[in-house]
């Protein structure tokens, strides 16, 4: 690393020259500031960060790393829960979050046109004069960038009716890993370069202008939050829920110990002695949602409620959603440190897993309290431990895998919305195979050939784009190729 500090000053010195010296940041003490996203467990310090207003300004930072032979990654607002923003301590961080505007409103064609550091619930407000809102709603929306969510493909409450953001996305101007601004598009001819992009957390470009679709705001919303004994009697409403066809807006669920959490933080008021709290809501026409409405309120008694809250207005439908929308920060009331995992499992297989979460817990003394979208089976299970204890942040890392393997056991992903980082890249050999992380690594190689996009994320070991995969004896045809665009 010090054989590097005088190139990386003299990169620190173009930068400044291409962007304005108070753009580029090599203070030491204003650098730690960036050193992790929302984990925190996984820290490193960056060499230079640059704070650019424009899509070229991105593009002339990309060029200087090229040319320098510099890895660089792109950060928003730094709330992932996965490391995939975490810095190179030999490289460039690029941070998005002074490009905040909202460029084009176009209501007749149902699309707005944001920067990426533009924060997610601001979209909504943009354009919720117009009878319209942005659909992906992550816990953080009020803080986390619309950028953070197209690498991330984040969901949300609401994704089990709407989506994760790949659906709400329509272009994405990107700066090549070549320093090239380029256009991808919804229905552009040939390979879907768009639906490659989003979801790849920064390892294939960085997103500079973002198309995103717009949804009608609903003509009414219905949201009720039953209270359940244990956590298995509300898993059993969730699926009689969607056993009878009813598709809400959200199903989501929370544990005791979650609900410990939340009240500790914002007071949420939820039913006491509460195993578990099943928020359900429902939106579109009135009728319809009148109807389905009566369906899941009897459903949620059938399932054994000991009391159902029903919200009479905005007011207390926010009320209902305080505590879920907390919960993630909220768990810091109760524990010193903690990890929040992310993984998927088929909804089916919910009781079986959250015993054996349970089991878990109980068998290492680490205590797990879980948080998740219970419509579509995407657990946030919240690993509890006290990082000043020795041994304890270990011990916490092999729960939080043990749960990671419970999901691939029983069909599922390891991961949902967080994506894979650098927190999960061990856990992507257990899920694929050799063959599959090949062909996933010749996509990046085809898009980066210098590896220098966000290096070290998503895959357990890199991969050099010169080099043969061992199934094959010959180079692929694309292979240090960056002109596929």
């Amino acid at each position: 690393m010090d054989e590097a500090l005088p190139a990386l000053a003299a990169l620190a010195g173009r930068l400044a020259g291409a962007l304005g010296a108070e753009a580029v940041i090599t203070d030491p003490v204003r650098l730690r500031t960036y050193e992790c996203d929302g984990l925190t467990n996984h820290r490193a310090m960056p060499a230079i960060v640059v704070l650019p207003e424009t899509a070229e300004q991105i593009a002339a930072v990309v060029r200087e790393c090229a040319a320098a032979g510099v890895p660089y990654v792109a950060r928003g607002s730094g709330t992932g829960l996965s490391g995939g923003a975490l810095p190179r301590t030999d490289g460039v961080l690029i941070v998005t979050s002074r490009m905040r505007r909202v460029l084009e409103i176009d209501i007749p064609n149902q699309r707005a046109v944001v920067e990426p550091g533009v924060i997610n619930l601001d979209v909504s407000r943009a354009v919720r004069p117009y009878g319209y809102y942005f659909a992906p709603d992550p816990s953080s929306q009020q803080i986390c960038s619309v950028g953070g969510n197209v690498a991330e493909n984040s969901g949300g409450a609401h994704c089990l009716k709407y989506g994760f953001t790949a659906h709400h996305v329509l272009a994405c101007e990107i700066v090549t890993p070549d320093g090239e601004l380029v256009t991808l598009a919804a229905g552009d001819p040939g390979y879907d370069l768009l639906g490659a992009f989003v979801g790849s957390e920064g390892t294939l470009g960085i997103t500079t202008k973002i198309t995103v679709r717009l949804t009608r705001v609903p003509e009414t919303v219905q949201t009720l939050l039953a209270a359940y004994d244990s956590i298995e009697a509300g898993g059993t409403a969730v699926s009689a829920i969607i056993g009878a066809g009813v598709v809400p807006a959200a199903i989501e669920m929370m544990d005791a110990l979650s609900i410990e959490a939340a009240e500790a933080s914002v007071a949420c008021g939820y039913p006491p002695g509460a195993g578990a709290v099943l928020i359900v809501e429902l939106d579109g026409p009135e009728p319809e949602v009148a109807a389905q409405f009566a369906e899941v309120e009897r459903l949620c008694r059938e399932a054994g409620t000991f009391e159902i809250r029903i919200a009479a207005d905005d007011a207390a439908r926010a009320l209902i959603w305080r505590g879920r929308k907390s919960a993630f920060a909220a768990v810091g009331r109760i524990s010193p440190a903690y990890i929040v995992q992310d993984g998927v499992i088929p909804r089916t297989a919910l009781p079986q897993v959250l015993a054996r979460i349970d089991a878990l817990s109980a068998e290492s003394g680490v205590r797990v309290a879980n948080v998740f979208h219970a419509g579509d089976g995407n657990l946030h299970p919240l690993v509890l431990f006290d990082d000043a204890e020795p041994g304890a942040a270990q011990r916490a890392e092999e729960v939080s895998g043990k749960i990671l393997d419970l999901c691939i056991e029983h069909g599922g992903s390891i991961t949902g919305e967080h994506g894979v980082g650098v927190d999960k890249a061990r856990y992507m050999s257990r899920m694929f195979s050799d063959t599959d992380l090949d062909t996933m690594q010749m996509v990046r190689c085809g898009f980066d050939p210098a590896g220098l996009c966000n290096p070290g994320k998503v895959f357990p070991t890199p991969r050099l784009c010169g080099e043969v995969p061992g199934v094959r004896k010959g180079p692929h045809p694309y292979e240090g190729k960056a002109d596929i665009f």
